[in-house]
């Protein structure tokens, strides 16, 4: 199976799944359009959600970062006058340096992925959408920031006029996502950002065309009008969507075949059902990792009836 995956919600997905399915069977595709260069080192928090998580080394208090992960160098670093201006955790700053360094070596991600996969012990499959660089940007009435800025530097709260990627009509899907496409028929939209976190994977050029041939199931990341969690509704409404279930289905438009929905949210089943797509309700919350488990199980009995 292949899952598109962004930051929190999918991951917790992605942990029940792997109960359920060999680890080997499972391929996530992540978006990459939130990286950026930090200190010399590239950042990848989406892909590193998922590299902590298969490797059960997860901070599942947070859902990012590496479990009891110690901030020395960070601390240091800001003593000097050196704000990085997000929180990097040693561990996970040693996940960084190592990449980065294959990087300067001449890898492309994908393959500096697969490297770091095998160097923790991972037998799934994880795949950065795409090799080349995608940065999204949010505009808001000060200008135009990177979405790390928005949302870490400045916890999301400036006004978003509009939310782009810079480079992702020139990006290419990374040649592992086309192989693993080529390969599987079963593609999951998991609960992240439709904007920020799914949207730039499935916008990269010829994505769409490939997913219209495959069976796609999404799990909304809406329950009535709020978000699970993260800046998805600011986001959405800026982009010209209702924060919604029925949102979510607009911005997957054309490529769904089933949504799985909360049980709290089955207002929005009928529009959702109105649109083509099959509906199925469920806990989507995951607040712990048997919920997570009987969602995935429940997905699979849907791609295997529809």
């Amino acid at each position: 199976m292949i899952v598109l995956s962004g930051g929190t919600g999918t991951p917790k997905l992605i942990d029940g799944l792997r109960n359920v399915l060999p680890e080997e069977d499972i391929t996530v595709v992540v978006n990459t359009a939130e990286d950026l260069w930090v200190s010399g080192n590239l950042i990848t928090p989406d892909i590193d959600t998922v590299l902590y998580l298969l490797s059960d080394r997860i901070d599942k208090g947070k859902w990012w970062g590496v479990r009891d992960d110690t901030f020395s160098t960070h601390d240091a670093m800001k003593l000097a006058g050196h704000d990085e201006g997000m929180m990097i955790g040693d561990l996970d700053r040693a996940t960084h340096i190592m990449r980065s360094e294959m990087l300067r070596q001449g890898l492309s991600l994908t393959e500096a992925m697969q490297k770091m996969a095998s160097l923790f012990g991972i037998r799934s499959h994880i795949l950065p959408m795409s090799d080349d660089p995608v940065s999204t940007m949010i505009t808001t009435p000060s200008g135009r920031i990177h979405f790390q800025d928005f949302w870490v530097k400045q916890h999301g709260g400036p006004e978003v006029l509009e939310v782009s990627q810079d480079g992702i009509d020139d990006a290419s899907i990374s040649p592992g996502v086309i192989e693993a496409l080529e390969k599987e028929d079963n593609v999951l939209i998991g609960p992240s950002n439709p904007i920020t976190s799914i949207g730039p994977i499935i916008n990269l050029p010829g994505m769409r065309d490939i997913l219209k041939g495959k069976k796609v199931v999404a799990v909304s990341p809406i329950i009535g009008r709020e978000p699970i969690s993260g800046p998805a509704g600011k986001l959405m409404s800026a982009c010209g969507f209702d924060v919604s279930s029925v949102g979510v289905a607009e911005c997957y438009n054309g490529l769904l075949d089933a949504m799985i929905l909360d049980v709290r949210d089955g207002s929005a089943g009928d529009p959702v059902m109105d649109m083509g797509i099959d509906v199925f309700f469920t806990d989507t919350l995951m607040s712990s990792v048997d919920i997570s488990k009987d969602l995935a199980k429940h997905m699979i009995d849907i791609f295997n009836n529809i």
